[in-house]
């Protein structure tokens, strides 16, 4: 009994300690200034996820309307764009995770984070396992190891919106006569799949305005095919071995 009590105690003494050194709460660190390079890589990145995003929305927002102005054929052609539009904005978010991930360690031990809150977040799925997050975090008092749950905490959030709008997908199809809220459902997920890009984009930007000045090349050739593949591609002045603009 007396272990129980003085691990009540011990909890009790970190929570107050984090809120005393202004670990609770936003973040006082939540942003960077970076410099012209560093500026240049996270704006053509940030490009490029906000027009994958804004092609998700409208092919959804066209399925939408499309189901009530009862068009099938069309509902189900939008349905599979939005499906195929989907997987390619997961896979970028992906990606700049992965590159993420990779460059952590050469970031130095103090980094800005962002809290995730799930008053933020519209589905049920991300706003119990962000509370969950929230409540992990507060155990957690060096910024390098709730940066790096922060970025596991995003790509598990990937995983999950993305398999429920596969699982969801199918049963949208006009033939399958879904009901509103199956509707209601995929719009929420979007919502929080829009909002873990744009928390993504704030990781990196973190994590790069952190870094020393010789990893910054390396950044850029490591986030370099995402932008050569990407929707702005066609559209922007090719320059060899530097980030289209």
């Amino acid at each position: 009994m007396a272990w129980v009590l003085g691990g009540v105690v011990l909890i009790c003494v970190g929570v107050a300690m984090r809120r005393l050194l202004g670990l609770s709460g936003p973040s006082r660190l939540s942003s960077v200034r970076l410099d012209a390079e560093s500026e240049r890589i996270c704006k053509a990145v940030t490009l490029e996820l906000e027009a994958r995003s804004a092609i998700l929305a409208v092919s959804l927002n066209d399925a939408i309307e499309e189901r009530g102005s009862e068009n099938p054929e069309i509902t189900s052609s939008l349905l599979e764009l939005t499906a195929s539009e989907w997987d390619r904005l997961a896979e970028d978010v992906m990606a700049i995770l992965e590159v993420i991930s990779n460059n952590l360690p050469l970031a130095p031990v103090t980094l800005p984070v962002r809290n995730i809150v799930p008053s933020h977040f519209k589905s049920d799925v991300m706003m119990d396992y962000v509370r969950l997050h929230e409540w992990v975090d507060q155990f957690l008092f060096r910024t390098k190891l709730r940066f790096n749950l922060q970025v596991r905490v995003l790509r598990h959030a990937v995983e999950t919106l993305s398999s429920d709008f596969r699982q969801a997908q199918p049963l949208l199809q006009p033939a399958q006569g879904a009901s509103g809220l199956l509707w209601d459902r995929l719009d929420r997920d979007f919502h929080d799949f829009d909002l873990i890009s744009k928390e993504t984009l704030l990781a990196l930007r973190n994590l790069v305005g952190c870094l020393p000045e010789d990893a910054i090349a390396d950044i850029a050739a490591q986030l370099q095919p995402l932008l050569q593949q990407g929707v702005r591609s066609a559209d922007t002045e090719k320059r060899p071995g530097r980030l289209r603009l």
